[in-house]
């Protein structure tokens, strides 16, 4: 937390009460090949960077990390910086009950209004809640489903 007791990152609120936030997700583009991975966690590992989500997706030619942070613009600069092509997007952390039917419940409020890019879970929860990250468009439709439901 800040001075003023205001969350400090997005990834510190994502980890104290709130159940839906908007997070900063950074994408970091890959070669497919052995080793290209460990090279980009390896550089991370030695910025400090502690990872809160990832998500590996892989094509032919390259594979896409995507992950959040626990400080996304030094996490951003230091891939930048060691020749990783990234980018920094805007991401949904949802915390669903860790319980069978918790995200089915979560995608029946989107209804066909939303569609779900991709999706993946964070490394550890939120007590006693999985934090599911989501790339929802359109966001402002995702948004106004999330208040009406309740959860925003």
């Amino acid at each position: 937390m800040s001075e003023s007791g205001a969350p400090s990152s997005a990834t510190e609120n994502w980890l104290v009460d709130d159940r839906v936030v908007l997070l900063d997700q950074i994408s970091v583009f890959l070669e497919n090949r052995p080793g290209s991975l460990a090279a980009a966690a390896a550089v991370l590992a030695e910025a400090g960077t502690n990872l809160r989500a990832l998500s590996i997706a892989e094509t032919e030619r390259f594979g896409i990390a995507r992950l959040i942070a626990d400080d996304t613009e030094q996490a951003l600069a230091t891939l930048q910086q060691a020749g990783f092509t990234s980018r920094v997007n805007k991401v949904f952390g949802i915390q669903v009950p860790d319980r069978p039917g918790g995200l089915a419940h979560l995608l029946q409020v989107f209804d066909g209004h939303v569609n779900v890019e991709y999706m993946y879970a964070d490394l550890k929860g939120v007590g006693s809640n999985s934090l599911m990250i989501m790339k929802l468009e359109p966001v402002d439709e995702a948004v106004r489903l999330l208040v009406q439901a309740g959860l925003y």
